[in-house]
């Protein structure tokens, strides 16, 4: 456990300013994009379509629970699963206290004291968090995933951070119930310390670009109602920052 870097603690901090983090907090008052702030929140308000009263949702790859708890203000249960034990202990805490404490990185060995805070008005006894792999979903017997089907599939940003994406893409069909929505968001990032190259849907010229193979395989059982980009920013430290902009699909289960 201790070779993935999701259990670290910057990394760990990283992801909740990213997740619970206002533009001013990322940003610390310095120029850049402040409207790429709050992406697992604008995620689910950009892909998400009406669902009924009793709709459930999965959220594949949930890190530190923001997209979740976003679900969870339209869905009557949400199941958040990430592979990281830290991610899933944070999302927990988050669910039963309503706020976490971390240490914002500033420079270097500089932090300074942050709170992640669950928004106000959401129903946080609807959420449960477990620790999965989404290669291998089954592989936890008393997993709460086991046999259900969900109106509400979300994947954000997980698919090149796979080691084997077409694994976890192959599963879908069987998760997603009729009529039900898949969510996916990914910027396409392949890099061969997550994914071998072989297994990168696109990205090289043999295979294309990868929302073409991310289609192609998808299509078999789900239709494209929806496509956006939607931008996010990571902040490193108070003068260092990741920009990027997802391709945001929606599609729905036939």
């Amino acid at each position: 456990m201790s070779a993935n870097p999701y259990e670290t603690p910057r990394l760990l901090a990283e992801y909740l300013l990213l997740h619970y983090g206002s533009a001013e907090e990322v940003l610390g008052g310095k120029i850049g994009p402040a409207e790429a702030a709050g992406f697992p929140v604008r995620l689910v308000r950009e892909l998400l379509a009406p669902v009924g009263p009793d709709a459930t949702a999965l959220d594949v790859g949930c890190a530190v629970g923001a997209s979740s708890f976003e679900l969870a203000r339209t869905c009557a249960s949400v199941l958040g699963i990430d592979y990281s034990h830290a991610f899933i202990a944070a999302a927990t805490h988050l669910r039963d206290l309503g706020t976490h404490p971390y240490e914002k990185a500033v420079e270097g060995t500089l932090t300074e004291p942050a709170v992640a805070t669950v928004p106000p008005g959401i129903e946080r006894h609807r959420l449960t968090f477990e620790q999965g792999d989404a290669c291998n979903l089954d592989a936890h017997p008393n997993s709460k995933i086991q046999n259900r089907k969900f109106s509400v599939v979300l994947a954000a940003n997980l698919l090149c951070r796979l080691p084997d994406p077409a694994a976890f893409l192959a599963r879908l069909s069987d998760l997603v119930s009729p009529g039900g929505q898949l969510l996916l968001t990914t910027p396409f990032s392949w890099l061969e310390e997550y994914t071998p190259r072989d297994r990168w849907l696109g990205g090289t010229p043999a295979t294309g670009r990868g929302f073409d193979a991310l289609r192609a395989r998808l299509e078999p059982h789900f239709t494209l109602e929806h496509r956006a980009d939607i931008p996010f920013l990571i902040r490193e430290h108070a003068r260092k920052f990741q920009y990027g902009i997802a391709d945001g699909t929606r599609w729905r289960r036939r």
